[in-house]
C-alpha cells in the first residue's frame, strides 16, 4: 500500500526515519514550515530554514526514494513578535515558486492572541494575492474550538479564499464539522498523547465520510510517531474498509488537494483520476 504523509516535520527526524517510511510504503511527504523547538531570533535565521526546507531536505529524502514537498510561512508559535514576523513574510515570495513548494503554511493560531491573528491575516492575504494553497494549524486542546472559529471567520471575510484550496489541519471531533461544512479540506493528526488516535480518526471517517479528508503524523520535535499512517491503515482495514477506500484516504485524497499547487512536481507510482 503506497501512501503520503501530508504533514510531517522531517527536519526534526533522523535519517533512519526516512528509511522506515520508505520501507512502509511512504512515497512522499509534505513538510510545513514550523517552530524549531525554540524561537528564531532573526529573519536571516528563517531564510536559512526556508533554504533547508527547499534545498537540503528534498535531497535527503530522495536518497530513500521519498519525494519531499514543503510549505513556507512563519508559524503561529513565533507570531507574537509582529515586527520580526513582518520581516519574515517579506521573504516568503522568494521561495513560493521553487519546485515542490505547495503554498503558504502551516499558518494559523496557537494561543488565539491579537498578534497571532494579525500575522495570520497577513499571510492569508499573501496567499490569496498569489493564488497559493493554504495549510492551517488549529490550536491544541482547550483553545481549539475557539481558535478554529476565529480562523474560519478570517477566511470567510476574504472573498478571494476558495475553500477547496485550503486545508484545515489538526481537526478533532468538535471541530471537523465546522471546517467540512464550510467547504474546506481537513486533516486529522495522529499523535500518541494529544490530538487524535488512529481509532478516533477512523471514527470520524465513519461519521463524516471520505471526501476532503486526510490523516497525518505531524511528526516533530515532541512526542510523535512518524509511523502513525501505517497504524491508521491497519485500523481502517480492521474496521472493514476495502483497499480502494484505504488507498483513497492515504494516497488519492492528499494528491487531489496538493496537485492544485502551481509548483506540483510529484509523479507518483500510481495515477489519480482527475
Amino acid at each position: 500500500m503506497y501512501y503520503l504523509d501530508p504533514h510531517i516535520h522531517m527536519v526534526s527526524r533522523i535519517t533512519d526515519d526516512y528509511a522506515r517510511l520508505a520501507r512502509s510504503g511512504c512515497v512522499a511527504v509534505s513538510e510545513p514550515a514550523f517552530w524549531a523547538g525554540f524561537d528564531r531570533g532573526s529573519a536571516e535565521a528563517f531564510h536559512s530554514y526556508f533554504r533547508q526546507l527547499t534545498e537540503f531536505e528534498p535531497a535527503r529524502a530522495a536518497q530513500f526514494g521519498v519525494h519531499h514537498m514543503c510549505w513556507i510561512c512563519i508559524n503561529a508559535k513565533e507570531a507574537e513578535d509582529v515586527a520580526l514576523s513582518k520581516e519574515v513574510i517579506k521573504l516568503i515570495p522568494e521561495f513560493l515558486g521553487k519546485p515542490g513548494v505547495l503554498g503558504v503554511g502551516e499558518i494559523g493560531l496557537n494561543k488565539n492572541s491579537k498578534n497571532e491573528v494579525a500575522i495570520f491575516e497577513a499571510q492569508v492575504d499573501l496567499a490569496a494575492e498569489r493564488e497559493e494553497l493554504i495549510l492551517i494549524h488549529t490550536p491544541h486542546l482547550a483553545d481549539k474550538y475557539k481558535g478554529t472559529r476565529m480562523i474560519l471567520d478570517v477566511l470567510a471575510n476574504d472573498p478571494r479564499i476558495k475553500p477547496g484550496r485550503v486545508l484545515i489541519d489538526h481537526v478533532e471531533e468538535h471541530t471537523i464539522k465546522l471546517a467540512r461544512d464550510a467547504g474546506f479540506w481537513v486533516g486529522m493528526t495522529l499523535y500518541p498523547a494529544t490530538k487524535c488516535t488512529p481509532k478516533r480518526a477512523v471514527d470520524m471517517i465513519d461519521q463524516f465520510g471520505q471526501e476532503r479528508i486526510m490523516a497525518n503524523s505531524a511528526g516533530d520535535w515532541g512526542p510523535s510517531n512518524p509511523m502513525a499512517l501505517p497504524e491508521f491503515i491497519q485500523e481502517l482495514r480492521r474496521r472493514g474498509y476495502n483497499e480502494t477506500e484505504v488507498h483513497k484516504l492515504v494516497y488519492e485524497n492528499p494528491i487531489r488537494f496538493f496537485r492544485q499547487a502551481k509548483t506540483w512536481n510529484f509523479e507518483g507510482p500510481l495515477p489519480v483520476a482527475e
